[in-house]
């Protein structure tokens, strides 16, 4: 009897698999190893046909090259700035994503945060449970009006657009900075277009990241650009956390030029103790404490969301074991290059972009 071909899961998914079996029925065997780190692959997919990677673990070239079999490298999620894609290429691995599964999620999120933060809900439910301050509407001052207020999207992809879409139905005067969109998304959404990333950062009252990160895109928002905001302003990033200096958050928040900032995504998760952003967060005489708003990692999720990520992940493993077309592949197998959407968990600028600081600029592909 042949053997079937075997699909692991590296991370993330540990439990009774059944999605992906069904799917795979009669193609391959599933695997799931629940790694923490990439050591804990070590000798464990070294034989595997393909590879199902999720967010808890980077793929790089050490582990690439002990793969003999591999046809396909899923990343479950959008982003996949965990996988060296490049490596993956020149050793003729395809490197796939998910990059539709979850976008109304993050909106969703990225949405909330914003609502939250702004209408003052998440500072009175801080400080009213803990006994501080007068039972009166008075703690939250100033509150402002939300419509005609400035929305800045930095990254105007899937989750840019969806989210664009629900700040508009709120009255926002929604503006994005993507400067490699094609033209004419503006006027089809009736949201406005800015061309420098410095004018966004001078207009939003809200800025929610939905950009890709890369090497150029590290820390694009820091200290400096939070400087460049309307005092009293707010941040979401429901992205990757290293688009954002979040040691700069704190005193962003201290000084009253950050009003509030929803933070979905971290450098570092889980983040350690001392984090700056982390301790100001935690510390009831912060400022941060009432007004910055950490969820782990969570903004993809619903139960919809979930699965559809699952399956559509064990079909690209399918597709590619039967010597069918996979659609979503990002990499190239000739250079190396990468070449498709990039981003946290999230969505990407325009497809094939990568972004550097204060500007996004596409590759020639």
């Amino acid at each position: 009897m042949t053997r079937l071909p075997k699909v692991v899961i590296t991370d993330f998914v540990a439990d009774d698999l059944a999605p992906e079996r069904r799917i795979l029925d009669g193609v391959a065997e599933v695997d799931a190893i629940n790694a923490r780190s990439e050591e804990d692959l070590s000798g464990r997919i070294d034989e595997a046909a393909a590879l199902m990677v999720y967010h808890n673990i980077r793929l790089t070239e050490k582990t690439i090259a002990r793969l003999r079999r591999c046809k396909l490298i899923v990343r479950c999620g959008v982003g996949y700035d965990n996988v060296d894609c490049a490596v993956a290429g020149r050793r003729g691995i395809p490197v796939a994503n998910v990059p539709d599964y979850g976008s109304e999620e993050v909106a969703d999120t990225a949405i909330g945060m914003a609502l939250s933060l702004t209408r003052g809900i998440a500072l009175l439910n801080s400080r009213l449970r803990r006994g501080e301050g007068p039972w009166f509407y008075t703690q939250a001052v100033p509150c402002r009006r939300l419509r005609g207020q400035v929305f800045g999207i930095v990254g105007l992809g899937r989750i840019g657009t969806a989210t664009a879409i629900r700040a508009k139905a709120l009255g926002l005067d929604v503006a994005f900075y993507d400067p490699y969109k094609p033209d004419g998304y503006d006027k089809a959404m009736g949201i406005r277009r800015v061309d420098d990333l410095g004018d966004l950062l001078s207009q939003a009252f809200i800025l929610s990241l939905h950009c890709p990160l890369t090497d150029e895109t590290r820390g694009i928002i820091d200290g400096e650009a939070l400087g460049r905001m309307p005092r009293g302003s707010y941040l979401i990033n429901t992205a990757r956390g290293g688009l954002v200096d979040s040691a700069s958050i704190p005193a962003a928040i201290a000084s009253g030029q950050l009003a509030g900032a929803g933070i979905d995504v971290l450098p570092h998760e889980p983040p350690q103790a001392f984090d700056p952003l982390i301790a100001a967060w935690r510390d009831p005489e912060h400022p941060a404490h009432d007004r910055v708003l950490i969820n782990p990692h969570a903004a993809f999720y619903s139960e919809e969301a979930l699965l559809e990520m699952r399956t559509k992940g064990a079909e690209a493993c399918r597709r590619a074991l039967l010597g069918k077309g996979v659609n979503t592949v990002v990499n190239s197998v000739v250079n190396g290059e990468c070449n498709g959407e990039q981003n946290g968990e999230r969505d990407a600028a325009p497809k094939g972009s990568h972004c550097r600081k204060g500007v996004l600029h596409a590759p020639t592909d």
